[in-house]
């Protein structure tokens, strides 16, 4: 069924004289308790009472429906990501800064599509194949430095090592300087959010990448960041500044999405012991599973569009150049597409793959592949090595309107 009507008027009209939304919600996107706490009440209301709602202190529509999320996505023409892609970018005049150019999160067709063209093929299934048995060997190697017994950050040895040193190694990152990928990623979430001392570190970064990406157009080598330095998304060379938010953003898309899905779905698991019970006994469902897991988790919080033109969502009219916010959260349990189970982590799930956990449309996760990959290959082997696992602790989130991310996860092993 159609979610909305789009309708591209250009006539200028006050569309906010127009809204009708119900419900008095207590939404706070900078309050600490609706991010680090547990949304899912409010979310459940605002699917039932207001799935269109408008947020009157950041001036944003905020959406919770699975099907407004998804058709909003696909449409790229009525509802841009080049003037922002992130929950506050509206009140910064646009997502961008000036003199620095968008990362490929903050583009539109073309443009979008031809940057993203330039490494796609490093990222499709076929691709990875050979790269699987690297994946096995970094995941026993970071489960090999777990003590039984012992309390250890699941983070720290787990969560993290794996998708930071895979995305590393595609790059071409040379093994002594993989160590900082990890600090360099951490910034890069804290620096969305604003963090200007982040911000700062960042900076190391972006001349990382430039300084190795030059060096690649001298000797060129097989690996992703040959890849960014040598080629020609704009019928040119990048200049500096294009290769470190190139190389950045693959950083990021490589990352954190996979690593705050091992960490979800560990919490997930411990939460729900017998779903974990029936992974053991069976670990064919292990496949199926994760996209379960990335449903439930939903790794990235939200994402942002502008509309470019007068238009519809569920009958309301939305002016030109509003700011609408896209829960994939919420809209990753809608009860319409997951039923009354909704709420349930269900490793059995048959549809699960409908989830917008990757994202969808032309932003569809670029490393979605790679992610899936990992995190069956990562559940297999730790599943296999420890079937219990309990947690020993407090859950210390972090605090981003972008990420769902865990920073510690204390945790009891038996083997």
């Amino acid at each position: 069924m159609q979610a909305f009507a789009i309708l591209c008027d250009e006539t200028k009209v006050d569309y906010m004289s127009d809204v009708s939304v119900s419900g008095n919600f207590d939404f706070r996107p900078d309050d600490a308790g609706w991010y680090l706490g547990d949304p899912h009440a409010a979310y459940r209301r605002l699917r039932r009472e207001a799935p269109l709602h408008w947020y009157e202190p950041d001036r944003f529509w905020f959406l919770t429906k699975h099907a407004d999320v998804f058709a909003v996505s696909k449409d790229p023409a009525t509802f841009c990501s080049s003037k922002g892609f992130r929950i506050h970018d509206n009140l910064r005049t646009g997502g961008g800064i000036e003199g620095i150019p968008p990362s490929i999160l903050g583009m539109d067709p073309p443009d979008h599509t031809r940057y993203r063209g330039l490494v796609s093929r490093f990222f499709t299934p076929r691709s990875m194949n050979h790269i699987e048995e690297r994946i096995r060997e970094i995941a026993r190697e970071a489960l090999d430095r777990i003590e039984t017994g012992k309390v250890v950050d699941f983070v720290e040895l787990v969560s993290v090592p794996l998708p930071v040193l895979v995305i590393a190694e595609l790059l071409g990152v040379p093994l002594e300087d993989q160590k900082k990928f990890k600090e360099w990623s951490d910034d890069l979430i804290a620096a969305n959010d604003g963090n200007m001392e982040a911000v700062g570190r960042v900076a190391d970064l972006f001349a990382y990448m430039i300084g190795h990406a030059l060096d690649r157009r001298s000797a060129p080598r097989d690996d992703l960041l040959t890849v960014v330095a040598t080629g020609e998304p704009n019928g040119r060379l990048l200049d500096d500044m294009e290769l470190g938010i190139f190389g950045v953003s693959l950083l990021g898309a490589g990352n954190e999405t996979t690593r705050n899905a091992i960490s979800g779905g560990a919490i997930a698991l411990m939460e729900n012991p017998e779903q974990r019970a029936l992974l053991v006994e069976d670990p064919s469902r292990i496949a199926s599973a994760v996209e379960e897991i990335v449903r439930w988790v939903s790794p990235i919080k939200s994402f942002a569009r502008t509309a470019t033109c007068n238009t519809e969502i569920r009958g309301q009219r939305i002016a030109a150049g509003d700011f609408v916010v896209l829960s994939y959260t919420s809209a990753n349990r809608d009860e319409e597409v997951y039923g009354p189970t909704a709420e349930e982590l269900d490793v059995r799930r048959t549809g699960a793959a409908a989830h917008l956990g990757f994202g969808v449309g032309q932003h569809f996760c670029l490393g979605a592949h790679l992610a899936r990959l990992e995190l069956k290959i990562l559940f297999e082997e730790l599943l296999a090595r420890f079937p219990r696992f309990e947690l020993a602790g407090e859950v210390q989130r972090l605090r981003s309107t972008l990420i769902n991310g865990v920073e510690h996860l204390p945790v009891v092993f038996s083997s």
